[in-house]
């Protein structure tokens, strides 16, 4: 492929840089645009991994057809097989009309699958009858129909690792991964980053009628050793930032510091550091478990200060006979403790409390397990009544995924 036909894809599709990885992978994608094969675009994120498949896309036999881009992260895991496939009327609470999939619509195009990884297990399954066979079956259907549809898709994730962890297909890594692209992190391409620097700077100074910013000498050092975990996307976000916020368009090597992520910061509990010996959590579920686990040694600790109060302030007598004299015999008196997952108007008193800590104290760590359990599907239950049943919402108010929560209703028999 020559330099020039690379240069002009560049330019239409607005990639900056001269890296000679990065060039390669550009090569070939020229090379086998033009044959009907599935590629596999494989890169960290933030890389720019979507503009691969367009080139792709528009170099092609099919560039006439339908291009769409699906993100398979994005649409919740008891959905996703109608908004792949399409489904019949009635197929399902809601699906009030037949509704096309988009392998129907992109029938003669491309379909980019991006986060491919993120795909579940059933919907794998039919996404290799679809590469094998050329064929799919809509939600609800019994009908065989066919498609002419080319795959390009694209994973951040290590499919390898999956596969040995049982959450990804290996024959449909191998037939995705016909051709593999490997897009170079910016960290592999510093000879890019001041580049795509002045790029940005100069796109924010025409959107926000400012003058662009520049860097200092020694700022450009720091830019260019920095590690971009984030990639252009996080090197796009620091620019806009110090475009909207700086006073001074020249921006010195220690200002530029404080934009950039610091060791510092990965001892925020919201950072998680890439190495560390400290316990990783490899998805929501672990996460949710971790936040209902600390939320069970709070309660346990209220439990058991309570009494200690209730036998401090027994002890307390009035200085003076009042009428309020009652008011102290708080041992005595009807002193309710409401349990946790109690109905209202179940109590105990202090001293069962104090009987019930000692019998938790020495259960086994089993029954500790399922009571957890039985929290958790009480805060999906709250959640779900506070928002009204709005699936999204409550995913967002326990900080976890749509597709998490639908399972979780599921498991738990809440829907």
């Amino acid at each position: 492929m020559a330099t020039v036909d690379v240069q002009q894809i560049k330019l239409r599709f607005g990639i900056i840089g001269n890296n000679l990885l990065l060039n390669r992978e550009i090569e070939k994608a020229l090379l086998i645009a033009p044959v009907d094969l599935s590629v596999l675009i494989i890169g960290e994120s933030g890389v720019g991994k979507e503009v691969f498949p367009q080139i792709i896309h528009q170099n092609s036999m099919r560039k006439h057809g339908a291009y769409i881009a699906v993100n398979c992260g994005a649409i919740p895991e008891g959905t996703i097989d109608s908004e792949l496939f399409g489904h019949e009327k009635g197929s399902f609470t809601g699906a009030l009309a037949d509704r096309k999939g988009y392998f129907e619509v992109a029938d003669k195009g491309t379909i980019f699958l991006d986060e491919v990884g993120e795909l579940p297990m059933a919907t794998q399954a039919r996404l290799l009858r679809v590469l094998e066979y050329g064929e799919f079956i809509k939600v609800g259907s019994s009908k065989v129909q066919k498609t002419d549809v080319r795959i390009v898709a694209a994973t951040n994730v290590d499919l390898l690792k999956a596969i040995r962890n049982g959450r990804f297909r290996e024959d449909l890594y191998y037939r995705l991964n016909t051709v593999p692209i490997n897009i170079p992190a910016l960290r592999e391409r510093r000879e890019d980053i001041h580049l795509l620097f002045r790029k940005f700077s100069s796109d924010f100074a025409e959107k926000y009628r400012v003058p662009a910013i520049h860097l200092a000498n020694e700022a450009k050092e720091v830019l260019v050793k920095y590690r971009w975990p984030g990639n252009i996307r996080e090197l796009k976000n620091i620019t806009e930032r110090m475009s909207i916020f700086e006073q001074e368009r020249e921006i010195p090597a220690e200002r530029l510091k404080t934009y950039l992520s610091t060791p510092d910061m990965e001892q925020l509990p919201a950072v998680i550091p890439l190495h560390s010996d400290s316990k990783s959590f490899a998805n929501e579920r672990e996460i949710l478990y971790q936040i209902l686990l600390d939320m069970r040694r709070d309660i346990s600790e209220l439990k058991r200060l309570v009494p200690e109060l209730l036998n401090n302030s027994a002890n307390i007598q009035p200085a003076a006979e009042s009428k309020d004299t009652n008011l102290y015999s708080f041992r005595n008196s009807y002193q309710p403790i409401v349990q946790e997952n109690e109905e209202p108007g179940q109590y105990q008193y202090a001293d069962e409390v104090a009987e019930e800590e000692k019998e938790e104290e020495k259960a086994p760590e089993t029954e500790k397990v399922l009571s957890l359990e039985e929290v958790e599907r009480e805060m999906i239950k709250k959640s779900l009544e506070r928002h009204g049943g709005k699936r999204r919402n409550a995913a967002l108010e326990l900080k976890i995924s749509e597709r998490t929560l639908y399972r979780k209703i599921k498991e738990y028999g809440l829907e």
